[in-house]
């Protein structure tokens, strides 16, 4: 008699805060659509404080997941994720967005890599769902050009995978506790993978695990993430500074390559707008960076002259 080889058991997780009712519908129904049995993977929804109960949207789903809802004060996706950690029961965490559906077989896709390298570090690659909207896909674009340059070769390590698409062994969340919380504004991903690539786990890119990313952005909403990520990026040169690692980037030609990957991936005036997209990101990207950094040394130096403040 033939027996069954079991499956790996997953805890996807899911933080929220104020999200346009019709998103989080749509990442819980590609949810409920994989391709996985049920009985091998739950969903845990942490809602991070927003305003209205999204308890109504959830409650729907109950019958169709293994779903837990989880509530806390706002404090971030950091602390969300880690929240959403402590209530898993699966071997292995997944954790994706409140504006993504993943693809049907995303989980199986997943749990055939874990069954082969059963304590690496995963991340997916992920598809912009808004293609008409300039913004979205130029924030889509960076994310793949990062990618190019971080896992450029996926028989090599990978070093960095965003936390949308990113799976790894409970244990191993939990060894490392979890998200840095102090990222509230972006970064905390790019942080984790720094731990993770430090402790020298392997990271192996699977850009057949696909997620469709809807994030609907507008040039006030552009400018505004980008400049999240200057914050969260100063703090993770500071954290990093810290655990004294050193970043070993060539700057010219990572930007200049930057510059040009939208004309390798577009043609004509969408090209030359989503290459403009991208040097206004990171304009945004470095002032904020730089007004992080300069509040940082003038609040250090305010209280070396008070030190009882």
């Amino acid at each position: 008699m033939q027996i069954k080889e079991r499956l790996p058991s997953f805890s996807v997780i899911v933080a929220t805060y104020r999200r346009p009712t019709q998103r989080l519908p749509c990442c819980l129904r590609a949810l409920a659509n994989q391709d996985y049995p049920r009985d091998r993977y739950e969903v845990i929804v942490v809602d991070d404080g927003s305003p209205v109960s999204l308890r109504d949207i959830t409650t729907p789903f109950e019958d169709r997941l293994n779903l837990k809802f989880v509530t806390q004060s706002h404090a971030g996706p950091a602390k969300g994720r880690n929240t959403g950690a402590m209530h898993a029961k699966g071997e292995y965490l997944a954790f994706t967005d409140d504006d993504c559906e993943p693809a049907p077989d995303w989980l199986g896709t997943l749990a055939a890599q874990f069954k082969k390298t059963p304590e690496c570090i995963l991340g997916g690659h992920d598809v912009n769902a808004l293609p008409e909207n300039l913004f979205s896909a130029a924030s889509q674009l960076l994310i793949d050009y990062l990618y190019l340059y971080f896992n450029k070769n996926r028989h090599k390590p990978s070093s960095f995978f965003i936390s949308d698409n990113f799976a790894l062994p409970s244990a191993i969340f939990r060894q490392i506790d979890g998200f840095d919380v102090a990222f509230f504004y972006g970064g905390e991903d790019r942080e984790i993978c720094s731990r993770l690539v430090e402790r020298g786990c392997q990271m192996i890119y699977v850009p057949e695990a696909l997620v469709y990313h809807a994030h609907y952005l507008t040039f006030s909403t552009f400018l505004s993430q980008h400049t999240n990520y200057g914050v969260g990026g100063y703090l993770l040169a500071k954290t990093l500074q810290q655990r004294k690692v050193k970043l070993r980037r060539k700057l010219v030609s990572f930007f200049s390559n930057m510059l040009f990957y939208p004309f390798s991936q577009n043609k004509g005036p969408r090209a030359l707008l989503l290459a403009v997209l991208l040097v206004v990101s990171q304009v945004a990207y470095g002032v904020s960076f730089f007004v992080s950094m300069h509040t940082h040394h003038l609040k250090h130096r305010l209280q070396e002259k008070n030190p009882g403040t």
